[in-house]
């Protein structure tokens, strides 16, 4: 776990109302309201004395007004700096040593488990996270003793394996799902190196590229398993191109369980040793023509690979689907949600079962990447661009067998008062469903205090998390990895005297509103943007950035340059726009430092642009 922040800041005031981002100075510097003036009363002339001694001054001097420090006075930071990030292709890296026990010992309340930073007494113990009351039995605490010392714990818990358990690690698919509809057939103009000039079709450059890829296949990977399906106004399913295809058409084509059932039940390809020559074969006798079904497709490739989590589904398509299920409508309809449910449905499918999909398309087309890329934001593949000149590289790229754990979940647990803005249920424990893993994975999440708790941990000083990280090892080894630590705590106004992760705050912004973005929110994608470049700035101010300052000044460019092509008018992304937006999305800490190629010709063509006259 990496924190954005040294401290756990508590961004809420301490009388539970909202901040206003008023200085703390500015509001102890001003003034109380003046007292009305007195009324004055003659004295009535008597004989008689007084009914009270007149009073007399008080001695006691007036009391001293309170002490103002000067650090109260700084501003509060613009944008929440409490985040965590999870560097999950790292984290399921079990090859470093760390001790390992059967199982742990988890709370009955909140699933937290027994850790360095537990306390117990005659066997109870009282959960640092939910304060619930355990029993631990003796042989438990011994077992457990070894972890439960310092402030930091990372261990790992290796549950009994069957011999059933075990899986070759060759027997993973790839499936090529490939659209040959008749705007397959449009040709760009190619120079050779000779100079002449000739011109090659996307179809064309397809089946250049699925050769090559199948060749890198057949020497690097030889026991590789390699399955085909094509789609244009039907769905035919090679498999590993050695046997009758299944053609799928018609009613076929609207019916989603009868898709799954046909793509489970088709055989099951051989190793590409075995199929090389078949498959080539199959790919020289592709020919373009008809509309695009390409949803059935995508869910006949899926359920082929199914079989074998860690298996790779890539799609190379030019076209909007336009027939079956999936279909995508020219203008927004009452349609548009019910498609939206089967690319949502059909990558959920896809992460339990395993599956990557990775989604590539043809520049200058319009596929409605928005709702297709989907499928590879949810399932862990990728969504690019290509042309007829780089179509072979990417699908060599994608086709790499890269996957380092499966069926991964985490769970970051912190105590109660602590919450999850954009999470649902506004509870203390984050859970994510993350399924296949490759080394750049990295997830991060933004957390802060409920107002009516900031007290509570202030006078605690420390603040507990715990991420608990389940998974699969390649070899199909279940593990669960779990880290805990705990953060001191401070408050907004003094949060310029804590230490700072830049590239964190960074990637998290990239992730965020990328995300906010597809989804729809656009308004509060582009206050997030604003609320960072302040906070950025304010960070600046505040002291030197020496060794972060490229990243600092990079996402500066590239935020402002998303921030500025945002349009609020439009509910629909452009295939362009949602391209960059599944690119900033699988940003991570190592990419951030020299930005993604194409958000950095996006921020280099803004500058240009603005030193022209």
């Amino acid at each position: 776990m990496e924190f954005a922040c040294s401290h756990v800041v508590c961004n809420g005031r301490t009388d539970g109302g909202e901040s206003t981002g008023v200085t703390v100075k500015q509001q102890e510097d001003a003034a109380p309201p003046p007292l009305p003036p007195r009324r004055l009363i003659k004295p009535q002339h008597t004989s008689l004395p007084p009914l009270q001694p007149p009073i007399i001054p008080s001695l006691t001097p007036p009391p001293v007004p309170p002490r103002v420090d000067k650090k109260e006075g700084r501003s509060r930071p613009a944008a929440n700096i409490n985040v965590v990030s999870l560097s999950i292709g790292k984290l399921v890296d079990i090859s470093q040593g760390l001790e390992s026990f059967d199982s742990p010992v988890t709370c009955g309340k909140c699933s937290a488990a027994l850790s360095c930073l537990s306390l117990m007494q005659r066997n109870v113990w009282v959960c640092e996270f939910c304060e619930c009351e355990n029993n631990v039995d003796d042989n438990v605490d011994r077992v457990c003793i070894g972890q439960r010392s310092g402030v930091h714990s990372d261990d790992l818990y290796l549950p009994n394996q069957s011999d059933d358990d075990y899986q070759n690690l060759e027997d993973t698919l790839v499936v090529f799902c490939v659209d040959i509809s008749g705007s397959m057939s449009v040709t760009t103009e190619v120079a050779s190196d000779s100079g002449f000039v000739t011109y090659i079709s996307r179809l064309e450059s397809i089946q250049d590229a699925l050769q090559r890829a199948l060749s890198s296949l057949l020497q690097q990977s030889s026991h590789r398993r390699v399955a085909l399906v094509t789609f244009n106004n039907e769905v035919v399913i090679y498999g590993d191109g050695t046997c009758t295809p299944l053609t799928l058409k018609d009613w076929a084509l609207m019916d989603y369980d009868h898709i799954w059932e046909q793509g489970v039940a088709y055989r099951v390809p051989h190793c590409i040793a075995e199929t090389h020559d078949s498959l080539l074969q199959r790919v020289r006798d592709f020919s373009d023509s008809g509309a695009t079904s390409l949803g059935p497709a995508v869910l006949a490739s899926v359920a082929i690979a199914s079989r074998y989590p860690g298996s790779r589904v890539i799609l190379c398509t030019d076209g909007k689907a336009n027939i079956g299920l999936g279909k995508m409508e020219e203008k927004p309809s009452l349609s548009s949600s019910v498609t939206i449910y089967f690319y949502q449905q059909l990558a959920q499918q896809a992460l339990q079962s395993g599956v990557i999909i990775s989604v590539l398309t043809f520049e200058g087309t319009d596929c409605c990447l928005a709702n297709v890329g989907r499928l590879a934001d949810t399932t862990g593949g990728r969504v690019n661009m290509v042309s007829t000149g780089t179509v072979a590289t990417e699908i060599q790229v994608a086709s790499l067998d890269n996957v380092l754990a499966t069926g991964v979940t985490a769970m970051l647990v912190a105590p109660e008062g602590v919450y999850f803005p954009y999470e649902a249920g506004n509870n203390h424990k984050f859970m994510k469903e993350i399924g296949n893993v490759t080394e750049e994975m990295e997830i991060t999440v933004q957390f802060d205090v409920k107002p009516e708790f900031v007290k509570v941990f202030l006078r605690r000083q420390t603040i507990p998390f715990q991420l608990q990280l389940s998974f699969k090892t390649r070899d199909q080894k279940k593990v669960t990895r779990i880290i805990t630590e705990q953060r001191p705590v401070t408050t907004s106004s003094r949060v310029w005297d804590c230490s700072f992760n830049m590239t964190v705050l960074g990637v998290h912004c990239a992730h965020l509103c990328a995300s906010l973005t597809i989804e729809g929110q656009v308004q509060e994608a582009q206050r997030q943007l604003k609320a960072q470049q302040v906070l950025l700035e304010q960070i600046s101010e505040q002291r030197e950035i020496q060794t972060q300052e490229n990243i600092y000044s990079n996402w500066m460019d590239t935020m402002t340059t998303i921030c500025d092509d945002i349009s609020t008018e439009s509910p629909i992304l452009s295939d362009e726009a949602a391209k960059v937006m599944y690119q900033m999305k699988r940003v991570n800490s190592v990419i951030s430092k020299h930005n993604t190629p194409e958000i950095q010709k996006k921020a280099n063509r803004k500058k240009k642009k603005e030193c022209m006259p």
